[in-house]
């Protein structure tokens, strides 16, 4: 019973350290790959686009957003695995050189015709395309190689199993039959993950190898959720995370039980500079507003702060309470001092613009100011994000009835 049964256990437990292997290089390589693959894929059609608008239009901001395309390209570049892709990493970095210098005679003006580019980006994407279709093809076939290890797995096992039968029918079939279903979830937790389902819970229990492995993949689909809803929340302007995220950071503060500060800080006189000015220029101050905020926090709040954008002109800051007053400060001084700059000589000299107000009655608006509101949350005083929303919407709401850049911490004290 020893002799037969330790030969099927450890046949099995071969087998299944082969399917981990298999699983952890899907998952920490060929995965990652074929997703590099596509967002190189789409950097390189959406510089495309921003070279095409920018014939036509001589925009600026087309010219920055190409740049900010080409740096993602080649940190893609940079990252890709030169072990198993060092001859298609070195195709694309020529081709994509070839890119970069046929778009040069568009940005300097020399030309308006795109074609050219075209081309270039046509020759990138149809690589991309056939990198991709190969790498999917070796995932497919590593794969079926993980379906055949089963297959080989479980028959050697069940025939060494039953060589014991006689003695130890019932613990061999008992063994077989969860070895069995194990690698069965196990190729199928696999399948699913790669297809895209992170939620896919492959329903192991833990206590050994194979369900040490099913926690992992757990916790892999989990983190790569994650990281697609940061993508797909993070504010396209701004690049800073959304509501999903300050949702979660909240909720992660709350969760600790230590006291907190959650800032909302709210642009004033937005819209007027917005009708006034334009939105290019309008969009220019949301980012710079972005990082004025993210470089004071950086600079006076602890390690772990967080920095979003809800959206608009609205920013939300969740820090520790001991430096709030002082954070304020920093972001109203650093605000004044940069906002200044993105008005023209005769509108400071005013120290006003003249536009319309969301009633239509026409008005004179200041120069932009900034709003701050703190919520102090002390240890069981709030228990839901929602509860913090609303006591820092009452509180913006009294402290923009200010002039000028203002901050107020709960409802105690307000400063200019």
């Amino acid at each position: 019973m020893a002799l037969f049964t330790m030969a099927a256990l450890v046949f099995a437990i071969l087998g299944l350290f082969s399917l981990n292997r298999t699983a952890r290089e899907i998952a920490g390589n060929d995965l990652v790959f074929i997703d590099s693959v596509n967002k190189l894929r789409e950097s390189v059609l959406a510089q495309e686009r921003y070279a095409g608008k920018y014939s036509v239009l001589k925009e600026a901001d087309f010219v920055e957003l190409f740049r900010r395309r080409e740096a993602e390209v080649k940190d893609f570049l940079s990252g890709f695995d030169t072990s198993r892709h060092l001859a298609d990493k070195q195709a694309l970095d020529k081709m994509y050189a070839d890119f970069l210098e046929k778009s040069a005679p568009v940005f300097t003006g020399k030309t308006t015709d795109i074609a050219p580019l075209q081309n270039a980006s046509k020759r990138i994407v149809t690589f991309l395309d056939k990198l991709y279709t190969h790498e999917r093809t070796t995932l497919g076939a590593k794969l079926r190689s993980a379906d055949q290890k089963e297959s080989s797995t479980v028959r050697w096992s069940l025939l060494l199993a039953l060589s014991g039968i006689i003695l130890a029918i019932a613990v061999a079939a008992l063994s077989i039959f969860n070895i069995s279903s194990a690698i069965t979830k196990l190729q199928n937790a696999t399948q699913r993950i790669a297809e895209g389902d992170f939620d896919h819970d492959p329903q192991i229990p833990g206590g050994d190898e194979i369900g040490r492995l099913a926690q992992d993949f757990s916790r892999m689909a989990a983190r790569l959720k994650v990281m697609e809803q940061i993508s797909l929340d993070a504010s396209p302007l701004t690049r800073l995370p959304g509501n999903i995220a300050i949702e979660r950071a909240v909720s992660r503060r709350l969760a600790d039980g230590k006291p907190f500060a959650v800032y909302y800080a709210d642009l004033d006189n937005f819209k007027a500079y917005n009708d006034h000015y334009g939105y290019v220029q309008a969009s220019d101050v949301i980012k710079i507003s972005a990082e004025v905020i993210h470089q004071a926090v950086r600079k006076i709040a602890d390690s772990e702060a967080f920095v979003g954008h809800v959206g608009g002109d609205d920013f939300v800051i969740v820090a520790d309470a001991e430096p709030a007053e002082s954070l304020c400060k920093q972001i109203i001084a650093d605000f004044e001092a940069e906002i200044v700059k993105h008005y023209s000589a005769e509108d400071l000299a005013r120290g006003a613009i003249e536009g319309v107000d969301r009633y239509g009655v026409e008005r004179v608006f200041p120069i932009m100011t900034i709003s701050i509101a703190v919520v102090l949350c002390s240890s069981g005083e709030y228990s839901m994000t929602t509860e913090i929303a609303k006591a820092a919407a009452q509180i913006k709401d009294y402290v923009k009835g200010f002039p000028g850049s203002n901050y107020l911490i709960n409802r105690r004290k307000a400063n200019r």
